[in-house]
C-alpha cells in the first residue's frame, strides 16, 4: 500500500527543543545546557508518569511544572518574569534547518503534526515558522488525554486523515516514539541524529560527561524495545525519497 501521508512529531523532529539554551544560558548565566537537558529530561517523565497515573495534565502545564522543577533542584531563584521568558521560547522553537524544503517536497501528499504538545503551543509554534502553510493537520493528543506512546495517541492520525496506519509514514528522532509508533502498525523512519560512533567519541573526549552529552544517551539512541522503524535516515532531506519509493 502507498503512503498516503506523512505525520510528524513535532518537537525533537522538526523543532529543535534544544534553541532554548539561548535563552536559559541568557537568564541564568553557566546554567543554560544544565537548565535546557534537565527541562526536556522531566517534559517528557511528567507525560509518561501522567499517562500511566491516569491523571492527565495538558502538555503546557507539564512544561511548566517541568521548569519549575528544574529550577528548583538546581538553586536558581526566577522572578516571575525570567520564568515566562524562558517558557515563551517554546512558542518559537527553531525549525530545523531542511524542514520546509523537505515539507515543501512532499506537498503531494497529506502532511501533519501528531505532537504531545497543547493545541495552544502547536498552533502558536506552527504559525510562528510558517509551517501552517504546508501541513494539512497539527494533532494534539490532547483530544484522547493521554501521551504518547499510548496508542490512543497513535489512534488520532487516521480519526483525523481518514489515512490507515497502513498508509502512513511516522517519522520522529525521539526513540521511544519510533518505537511506539512501530508498535502501533504505522510505517516509521526515525532521524538518527546522533549516531553511535559519535556518541562514544563524546564520551571519551572529556573525563566529565556534559549535561548534552548525558541528555544524548539517555535520549537519542534507539531504545531496546523490540521495535525496530523502517527507515533509518539522518535528516529530514532523506524523507522525500522515501515516501516517492514507499
Amino acid at each position: 500500500m502507498s503512503i498516503q501521508a506523512v505525520v510528524f512529531d513535532a518537537y525533537g523532529t522538526l523543532y529543535d527543543t534544544q534553541s532554548v539554551a539561548a535563552i536559559t544560558e541568557d537568564t541564568f548565566p553557566g546554567y543554560g545546557d544544565l537548565i535546557t537537558q534537565v527541562w526536556r529530561l522531566k517534559q517528557l517523565e511528567y507525560s509518561w508518569l501522567r499517562s500511566l497515573m491516569g491523571r492527565y495534565e495538558s502538555f503546557s502545564s507539564l512544561t511548566r511544572d517541568s521548569l519549575a522543577y528544574t529550577l528548583r533542584v538546581l538553586g536558581l531563584k526566577d522572578d516571575g518574569e525570567a520564568f515566562e521568558r524562558i517558557i515563551e521560547k517554546y512558542l518559537h522553537l527553531d525549525l530545523y534547518p531542511d524542514a520546509m524544503a523537505a515539507l515543501t517536497a512532499m506537498k503531494d501528499r497529506k502532511l501533519a503534526i501528531l505532537s504531545n504538545g497543547s493545541p495552544d503551543m502547536l498552533n502558536a509554534l506552527v504559525h510562528n515558522t510558517g509551517l501552517d502553510r504546508v501541513l494539512a493537520a497539527t494533532i494534539s493528543v490532547d483530544v484522547n488525554k493521554v501521551f504518547k506512546p499510548s496508542p490512543d495517541a497513535y489512534r488520532l492520525i487516521e480519526t483525523t486523515l481518514s489515512v490507515p496506519p497502513a498508509s502512513v509514514l511516522f517519522v520522529s528522532s525521539n526513540p521511544w516514539d519510533a518505537c511506539g509508533a512501530k508498535a502501533f502498525g504505522l510505517n516509521v523512519a526515525w532521524i538518527e541524529r546522533v549516531t553511535p560512533e559519535a556518541m562514544a567519541l563524546a564520551c571519551v573526549e572529556s573525563e566529565t560527561i556534559a549535561p548534552l552529552t548525558m541528555f544524548k544517551a539517555l535520549r537519542s539512541q534507539m531504545d531496546e524495545l523490540g521495535f525496530a522503524p523502517d527507515h533509518r535516515i539522518h535528516s529530514l532531506s532523506e524523507l522525500p525519497g522515501i515516501a516517492a519509493s514507499a
